[in-house]
């Protein structure tokens, strides 16, 4: 008897959505299934750029307040700068209770904080959807004239598991080529916005591990991934079922991270390129 052969859809590129509001029907899951960030992240930020009880923090497309609940942690004074409501409500119920904690409406081109008020910039897993040159322009004008700037990031380490993820992906998540490329651009954007002054660079290990049910509010708290209803969304559920049930061990699977840190001053006077632009 022939196999029956179940055709899927055919993957396209929708227009991409404004990044302010790519997160907003998220949010739930963004909260429960996104990696925080390990707390080697705060002892470098303290030791190498001066984060301390003292400090005010600006952390740029705070969202859902993931950083800024680590960086209060130091004793700081924290900002949360983010132009979507419903992250920054989310932030604002978990965090409003500490003192320290301040929501903003504003983005990384426009936080409307006042001149030479803040210590410390960061922005984790963000800065690629900032205009680069309005932003330096914003964080020069924002930032003391000793402060720091740290973008960060937790990247998918190579393995087994986290290729087939990726693989997934790329055959069901039409957004996702065009997200991926803007990631692996993050050294050269990186570098071109610190201009002159040479950022450091330093890495940490971390890791998420799920049950089959977390797996699912992971991969769903991702913006590219099609939601029910969307003629991807059944195809990719059905495969990532296959990749748990292949790479799960005692009923959990891995994601391993590589938490990047690029930090720095900006340099005086520098100008970021117009070849930099972000065009997407």
């Amino acid at each position: 008897m022939a196999k029956e052969h179940r055709a899927e859809p055919t993957l396209q590129l929708a227009g991409m959505r404004d990044p302010k509001e790519r997160f907003s029907d998220r949010v739930d899951d963004y909260v429960r299934f996104r990696p925080g960030y390990p707390r080697g992240l705060l002892d470098l930020l303290t030791n190498a750029c001066g984060l301390g009880s003292r400090s005010v923090v600006s952390d740029v497309g705070s969202g859902t307040g993931m950083l800024t609940r680590l960086l209060l942690d130091s004793g700081a004074r924290v900002i949360g700068v983010e132009p979507n409501a419903a992250m920054r409500a989310a932030a604002e119920r978990a965090l409003g209770g500490n003192e320290r904690f301040e929501s903003v409406e504003g983005s990384a081109e426009s936080t409307t904080l006042a001149a030479c008020s803040v210590d410390l910039i960061t922005a984790a897993q963000a800065f690629h959807w900032f205009d680069p040159m309005r932003t330096r322009v914003e964080f020069t004008r924002i930032l003391r004239p000793s402060g720091f700037v740290a973008l960060i990031w937790n990247q998918r380490k190579d393995s087994a598991f986290n290729r087939d993820y990726e693989e997934m992906l790329e055959r069901c998540a039409a957004e996702y080529a065009h997200v991926r490329e803007r990631d692996r651009a993050a050294e050269p954007r990186v570098r071109a916005f610190f201009d002159r002054a040479s950022p450091e660079v330093a890495r940490f290990d971390h890791e998420q591990r799920f049950d089959e049910a977390g797996l699912r509010g992971r991969l769903m708290s991702s913006s590219y991934a099609p939601r029910a209803g969307h003629a991807f969304h059944e195809p990719m559920m059905r495969r990532l079922g296959e990749i748990f049930a292949t790479h799960a061990r005692e009923d959990r699977v891995t994601f391993a991270y590589e938490t990047v840190v690029w930090y720095g001053r900006l340099a005086p006077g520098g100008r970021v390129s117009l070849s930099f632009a972000d065009d997407s």
